[in-house]
Protein backbone atom coordinates (compact mmCIF):
# COMPACT_ATOMS: atom_id res chain seq x y z
CA UNK A 1 0.00 0.00 0.00
CA UNK A 2 1.30 3.46 -0.86
CA UNK A 3 2.22 6.04 1.74
CA UNK A 4 -0.61 8.47 0.77
CA UNK A 5 -3.19 5.72 1.18
CA UNK A 6 -1.81 4.84 4.62
CA UNK A 7 -1.82 8.50 5.63
CA UNK A 8 -5.42 8.90 4.53
CA UNK A 9 -6.44 5.90 6.61
CA UNK A 10 -4.60 7.10 9.72
CA UNK A 11 -6.19 10.53 9.55
CA UNK A 12 -9.63 8.95 9.80
CA UNK A 13 -8.77 7.78 13.32
CA UNK A 14 -8.21 9.80 16.51
CA UNK A 15 -6.22 8.75 19.56
CA UNK A 16 -8.62 8.77 22.50
CA UNK A 17 -6.57 7.12 25.25
CA UNK A 18 -2.85 6.64 25.67
CA UNK A 19 -1.30 3.36 26.76
CA UNK A 20 -0.89 4.66 30.33
CA UNK A 21 -4.57 5.56 30.55
CA UNK A 22 -5.65 2.18 29.21
CA UNK A 23 -3.50 0.32 31.72
CA UNK A 24 -4.84 2.41 34.60
CA UNK A 25 -8.38 1.52 33.50
CA UNK A 26 -7.56 -2.18 33.13
CA UNK A 27 -5.84 -2.56 36.48
CA UNK A 28 -8.52 -0.54 38.28
CA UNK A 29 -11.28 -2.59 36.64
CA UNK A 30 -9.55 -5.85 37.59
CA UNK A 31 -9.20 -4.79 41.22
CA UNK A 32 -12.79 -3.52 41.32
CA UNK A 33 -14.18 -6.79 39.96
CA UNK A 34 -12.02 -8.73 42.43
CA UNK A 35 -13.42 -6.67 45.29
CA UNK A 36 -16.98 -7.20 44.10
CA UNK A 37 -16.49 -10.96 43.79
CA UNK A 38 -14.73 -11.43 47.13
CA UNK A 39 -17.14 -9.05 48.85
CA UNK A 40 -20.09 -11.11 47.62
CA UNK A 41 -18.46 -14.26 48.98
CA UNK A 42 -17.88 -12.64 52.36
CA UNK A 43 -21.37 -11.14 52.56
CA UNK A 44 -23.56 -14.00 51.27
CA UNK A 45 -23.51 -17.12 53.49
CA UNK A 46 -24.45 -19.46 50.62
CA UNK A 47 -21.48 -18.31 48.55
CA UNK A 48 -19.20 -18.36 51.56
CA UNK A 49 -20.07 -22.02 52.27
CA UNK A 50 -19.75 -23.00 48.60
CA UNK A 51 -16.39 -21.25 48.01
CA UNK A 52 -14.87 -21.88 51.44
CA UNK A 53 -11.41 -20.53 52.39
CA UNK A 54 -12.99 -17.49 54.01
CA UNK A 55 -9.74 -16.17 55.59
CA UNK A 56 -7.97 -16.29 52.20
CA UNK A 57 -10.90 -14.56 50.49
CA UNK A 58 -10.89 -11.89 53.21
CA UNK A 59 -7.16 -11.25 52.68
CA UNK A 60 -7.62 -10.95 48.91
CA UNK A 61 -10.46 -8.50 49.52
CA UNK A 62 -8.34 -6.46 51.94
CA UNK A 63 -5.24 -6.19 49.76
CA UNK A 64 -7.29 -5.48 46.64
CA UNK A 65 -9.03 -2.65 48.48
CA UNK A 66 -5.77 -1.09 49.64
CA UNK A 67 -4.29 -1.48 46.13
CA UNK A 68 -7.27 0.10 44.35
CA UNK A 69 -6.08 3.75 44.54
CA UNK A 70 -2.53 2.86 43.44
CA UNK A 71 -3.06 2.65 39.64
CA UNK A 72 -4.94 5.95 39.61
CA UNK A 73 -2.18 7.62 41.63
CA UNK A 74 0.48 6.12 39.32
CA UNK A 75 -1.40 7.48 36.30
CA UNK A 76 -0.70 11.02 37.49
CA UNK A 77 2.83 10.65 36.12
CA UNK A 78 1.26 10.78 32.64
CA UNK A 79 0.58 14.26 31.31
CA UNK A 80 -2.32 13.06 29.16
CA UNK A 81 -3.87 11.27 32.13
CA UNK A 82 -3.67 14.46 34.23
CA UNK A 83 -5.31 16.41 31.40
CA UNK A 84 -8.18 13.92 31.26
CA UNK A 85 -8.58 14.09 35.05
CA UNK A 86 -9.04 17.85 34.69
CA UNK A 87 -11.61 17.28 31.94
CA UNK A 88 -13.53 14.83 34.11
CA UNK A 89 -13.58 17.22 37.07
CA UNK A 90 -15.03 20.16 35.14
CA UNK A 91 -18.81 20.28 34.77
CA UNK A 92 -20.14 22.80 32.24
CA UNK A 93 -23.50 24.12 31.03
CA UNK A 94 -23.39 21.52 28.26
CA UNK A 95 -23.19 18.79 30.91
CA UNK A 96 -26.22 20.19 32.70
CA UNK A 97 -28.13 20.29 29.40
CA UNK A 98 -27.01 16.72 28.70
CA UNK A 99 -28.47 15.53 31.99
CA UNK A 100 -31.60 17.70 31.81
CA UNK A 101 -32.58 16.38 28.37
CA UNK A 102 -31.55 12.79 29.13
CA UNK A 103 -29.02 12.80 26.34
CA UNK A 104 -27.74 9.35 27.31
CA UNK A 105 -30.47 7.99 25.06
CA UNK A 106 -29.32 6.95 21.60
CA UNK A 107 -28.86 9.88 19.18
CA UNK A 108 -30.47 12.26 21.71
CA UNK A 109 -27.37 14.43 22.10
CA UNK A 110 -27.03 14.68 18.32
CA UNK A 111 -30.66 15.75 17.95
CA UNK A 112 -30.07 18.50 20.50
CA UNK A 113 -26.75 19.42 18.79
CA UNK A 114 -24.99 19.47 22.14
CA UNK A 115 -21.25 20.21 21.79
CA UNK A 116 -20.13 17.34 24.02
CA UNK A 117 -16.42 17.29 24.87
CA UNK A 118 -14.15 14.30 25.28
CA UNK A 119 -16.33 13.04 28.15
CA UNK A 120 -20.06 13.47 28.50
CA UNK A 121 -21.83 14.31 31.76
CA UNK A 122 -22.61 10.68 32.52
CA UNK A 123 -18.96 9.69 32.26
CA UNK A 124 -17.96 12.60 34.49
CA UNK A 125 -20.51 11.66 37.14
CA UNK A 126 -19.40 8.04 37.02
CA UNK A 127 -15.75 9.03 37.50
CA UNK A 128 -16.59 11.38 40.38
CA UNK A 129 -18.77 8.80 42.11
CA UNK A 130 -16.22 6.01 41.74
CA UNK A 131 -13.34 8.13 43.07
CA UNK A 132 -15.36 9.26 46.07
CA UNK A 133 -16.68 5.76 46.69
CA UNK A 134 -13.17 4.29 46.63
CA UNK A 135 -12.04 6.67 49.35
CA UNK A 136 -15.11 6.00 51.51
CA UNK A 137 -14.85 2.24 51.03
CA UNK A 138 -11.15 2.31 51.96
CA UNK A 139 -11.90 4.30 55.13
CA UNK A 140 -14.85 2.22 56.27
CA UNK A 141 -13.06 -1.02 55.37
CA UNK A 142 -10.09 0.01 57.51
CA UNK A 143 -12.36 0.59 60.49
CA UNK A 144 -13.96 -2.80 59.96
CA UNK A 145 -10.64 -4.64 59.64
CA UNK A 146 -9.00 -2.89 62.62
CA UNK A 147 -11.85 -2.77 65.17
CA UNK A 148 -9.63 -1.48 67.99
CA UNK A 149 -9.30 1.91 66.28
CA UNK A 150 -12.85 3.07 67.14
CA UNK A 151 -15.80 2.19 69.32
CA UNK A 152 -18.64 -0.21 68.63
CA UNK A 153 -21.04 2.47 67.33
CA UNK A 154 -18.47 3.76 64.83
CA UNK A 155 -17.76 0.21 63.62
CA UNK A 156 -21.46 -0.42 63.20
CA UNK A 157 -21.85 2.76 61.18
CA UNK A 158 -18.82 1.91 59.07
CA UNK A 159 -20.23 -1.54 58.32
CA UNK A 160 -23.60 -0.06 57.34
CA UNK A 161 -22.02 2.49 54.97
CA UNK A 162 -19.61 -0.08 53.54
CA UNK A 163 -22.32 -2.61 52.72
CA UNK A 164 -24.81 -0.21 51.14
CA UNK A 165 -22.18 1.71 49.21
CA UNK A 166 -20.85 -1.59 47.85
CA UNK A 167 -24.35 -2.32 46.53
CA UNK A 168 -24.53 1.12 44.90
CA UNK A 169 -21.10 0.60 43.30
CA UNK A 170 -22.32 -2.72 41.91
CA UNK A 171 -25.28 -1.06 40.18
CA UNK A 172 -23.08 1.73 38.79
CA UNK A 173 -20.55 -0.77 37.43
CA UNK A 174 -23.35 -2.76 35.77
CA UNK A 175 -24.63 0.43 34.14
CA UNK A 176 -21.12 1.35 33.01
CA UNK A 177 -20.65 -2.08 31.42
CA UNK A 178 -24.08 -1.91 29.79
CA UNK A 179 -23.28 1.38 28.07
CA UNK A 180 -19.90 0.02 26.96
CA UNK A 181 -21.47 -3.13 25.51
CA UNK A 182 -23.83 -0.99 23.43
CA UNK A 183 -21.06 1.21 22.00
CA UNK A 184 -18.49 -0.74 19.98
CA UNK A 185 -16.36 2.31 19.23
CA UNK A 186 -16.12 3.18 22.92
CA UNK A 187 -14.86 -0.33 23.65
CA UNK A 188 -12.40 -0.13 20.76
CA UNK A 189 -11.12 3.20 22.06
CA UNK A 190 -10.43 1.73 25.48
CA UNK A 191 -8.91 -1.46 24.05
CA UNK A 192 -6.69 0.03 21.31
CA UNK A 193 -6.63 3.73 22.19
CA UNK A 194 -8.07 4.82 18.81
CA UNK A 195 -11.57 5.67 17.55
CA UNK A 196 -12.90 6.67 14.16
CA UNK A 197 -13.21 10.36 13.42
CA UNK A 198 -16.84 9.85 12.42
CA UNK A 199 -17.71 8.42 15.84
CA UNK A 200 -15.91 11.27 17.58
CA UNK A 201 -17.74 13.89 15.51
CA UNK A 202 -21.06 12.17 16.21
CA UNK A 203 -20.69 11.45 19.94
CA UNK A 204 -18.13 14.05 21.09
CA UNK A 205 -18.23 16.87 18.50
CA UNK A 206 -16.48 19.49 20.66
CA UNK A 207 -13.56 17.13 21.30
CA UNK A 208 -13.37 16.17 17.61
CA UNK A 209 -13.24 19.87 16.69
CA UNK A 210 -10.51 20.42 19.27
CA UNK A 211 -8.41 17.60 17.82
CA UNK A 212 -8.97 18.90 14.28
CA UNK A 213 -7.84 22.38 15.34
CA UNK A 214 -4.67 20.94 16.88
CA UNK A 215 -3.94 18.98 13.71
CA UNK A 216 -4.60 22.07 11.62
CA UNK A 217 -2.09 24.06 13.67
CA UNK A 218 0.59 21.51 12.84
CA UNK A 219 0.42 19.42 16.04
CA UNK A 220 0.00 15.98 14.54
CA UNK A 221 -1.53 13.23 16.60
CA UNK A 222 0.74 10.28 17.39
CA UNK A 223 0.96 7.99 14.38
CA UNK A 224 -0.57 10.50 11.98
CA UNK A 225 1.06 11.83 8.82
CA UNK A 226 1.77 15.50 8.14
CA UNK A 227 0.16 15.39 4.69
CA UNK A 228 -3.00 17.47 4.35
CA UNK A 229 -6.03 16.29 2.40
CA UNK A 230 -5.03 18.44 -0.57
CA UNK A 231 -1.52 17.04 -0.50
CA UNK A 232 -2.94 13.54 -0.22
CA UNK A 233 -5.07 14.00 -3.32
CA UNK A 234 -2.16 15.58 -5.19
CA UNK A 235 0.10 12.69 -4.24
CA UNK A 236 -2.48 10.19 -5.44
CA UNK A 237 -2.85 12.03 -8.75
CA UNK A 238 0.90 12.22 -9.16
CA UNK A 239 1.26 8.49 -8.51
CA UNK A 240 -1.49 7.73 -11.02
CA UNK A 241 0.16 9.91 -13.67
CA UNK A 242 3.49 8.19 -13.04
CA UNK A 243 1.85 4.79 -13.45
CA UNK A 244 0.31 5.85 -16.75
CA UNK A 245 3.65 7.14 -18.06
CA UNK A 246 5.38 3.92 -17.06
CA UNK A 247 2.61 1.91 -18.71
CA UNK A 248 3.01 3.76 -22.01
CA UNK A 249 6.78 3.22 -21.87
CA UNK A 250 6.29 -0.52 -21.39
CA UNK A 251 3.90 -0.69 -24.37
CA UNK A 252 6.32 1.25 -26.56
CA UNK A 253 9.18 -1.09 -25.57
CA UNK A 254 7.09 -4.11 -26.47
CA UNK A 255 6.17 -2.53 -29.83
CA UNK A 256 9.87 -1.97 -30.62
CA UNK A 257 10.61 -5.61 -29.71
CA UNK A 258 8.00 -6.83 -32.14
Amino acid sequence: MSRPAEAGRVRRRIERFTRAERWVHRVTATLMLTLMATGAVLYLPSLSVWIGHRPAVALIHLYSGFALPIPMAAGLFSRTYRADVRRLSRHTDVDREWLHHRAWREDRARELTLPVGKFNAGQKLNASFQCGAILVMAGTGTLMWFPHLVGVSARTGATFVHDWLALAIGFVVIGHVWFAVNDRQARTGMRTGWVTRGWAEREHPAWAAEVAAEEGSGEDAPGSDALSEAEDRAARGEAGARDRVEGRAVHQARAWDR
